[in-house]
């Protein structure tokens, strides 16, 4: 069976992935018995209910799917899904993830983290697991708060932010998730929003056919620590300008009835946000998910506005394909097994069956 035969092409062929019976599988069946501890009208509430919904189009055994969390928030996560799971520790999970995904081919391996999470303690972990291309599946929750820990600023909070840990403004300068990862060369990087079930789940769909690192950042609202950060692409009045929608092969169009576009600025190299009444048709950039470089779909993810998200480009900011970490790693594996033909001392049996290699005296 090819990858592209397989019902869910994240998962290497060779393994039964498909489920035991022929009856369609429900989300109830990935609902837990747990009790949903989230604050009312957390964002997380929508995910959940979204990846529930979600994962039963992966036609894969629950038993085949595995959600790693951190800590925070959003790490409570695998407890309120009925598949494998683990509460892991605080910012490590892409590294626990990179172990499972690399010793178990035959796994769909999901991340859940928050910014706080994966962005601070975590950072550096998560980097490395964008860079190797480990087959998994990031969510990264981002409400631009710590949640848990009860509202201290975080490293996506914007500039000037009054926290409890903050009473005088924050003085850092905020990450931006999506631009870390295409920085990091994530073969997978998008960006989508909690109450937006529809494209949630479009993104989600993505990620997971993709093989290789998808990381998806998902802006989430904090109703206790930080409400209403996600204000102006959420309401109805204002979302029409500040959500850059991205679909791939098509123009980057946004604003009432698509009335501006995204152009080259000549004068930084980057690129810019212009009325299409005022540029030639041929100006406005077409969205190209698939390029090789990452330079264009970085600098669009550079029009985010870091302070109150008056803006922020929304969908898949970059789907290539490139060889996977854990995958090579096999394939190492199996070489050194098989050894060079007609040399004995290639082989990995008998470099362990050798005997001893030193002396203790």
């Amino acid at each position: 069976m090819s990858t592209e035969q397989l019902p869910f092409p994240g998962v290497r062929s060779g393994v039964e992935l498909v489920p035991t019976n022929d009856q369609p599988q429900t989300g109830k069946e990935y609902t837990s018995d747990q009790e949903v501890r989230w604050c009312p009208g957390c964002g997380d509430y929508a995910v959940l209910k979204a990846v529930q919904g979600f994962l039963p189009q992966l036609g894969l055994r629950r038993e085949n799917i595995v959600f790693v969390s951190g800590i925070g928030c959003s790490s409570r996560f695998p407890y309120y899904l009925d598949t494998y799971g683990m509460h892991s520790i605080h910012g490590r999970a892409p590294s626990i993830a990179t172990g499972i995904a690399t010793a178990r081919e035959d796994l769909s391996v999901w991340v859940v983290t928050g910014d706080g999470d994966a962005l601070s303690i975590g950072g550096n972990h998560l980097i490395h697991a964008l860079r190797r291309n480990v087959n998994m599946t990031i969510l990264l929750f981002n409400n631009r708060i710590y949640g848990l820990t009860k509202g201290q600023y975080s490293p996506t909070s914007e500039a000037g932010k009054v926290t409890k840990s903050t009473p005088m403004g924050s003085l850092d300068h905020p990450f931006n998730p999506v631009s870390l990862a295409l920085g990091a060369e994530a073969s997978f990087v998008a960006r989508t929003i909690d109450s937006d079930r529809k494209h949630l789940t479009h993104v989600l769909s993505a990620a997971a056919a993709h093989r290789g690192t998808s990381l998806v950042e998902i802006y989430q609202n904090c109703p206790i620590f930080n409400d209403g950060a996600f204000d102006a692409i959420k309401s109805n009045d204002t979302k029409a300008d500040a959500i850059i929608p991205l679909v791939h092969g098509e123009q980057i169009r946004f604003g009432v009835e698509g009335s501006k576009g995204l152009i080259r600025d000549s004068a930084t190299g980057g690129v810019k946000a212009a009325l299409v009444a005022d540029v030639a048709e041929d100006q406005l950039l077409v969205h190209d998910a698939h390029n090789p470089d990452p330079s264009t779909a970085f600098a669009i993810s550079r029009l985010t506005d870091s302070g109150y998200l008056n803006q922020s480009p929304i969908g898949i900011f970059r789907q290539v394909e490139r060889p996977t970490y854990d995958d090579q790693a096999r394939d190492q594996i199996a070489t050194a097994k098989e050894g060079a033909p007609g040399d004995p001392q290639q082989r990995l049996d008998a470099l362990i069956n050798s005997g001893d290699t030193w002396t203790v005296v």
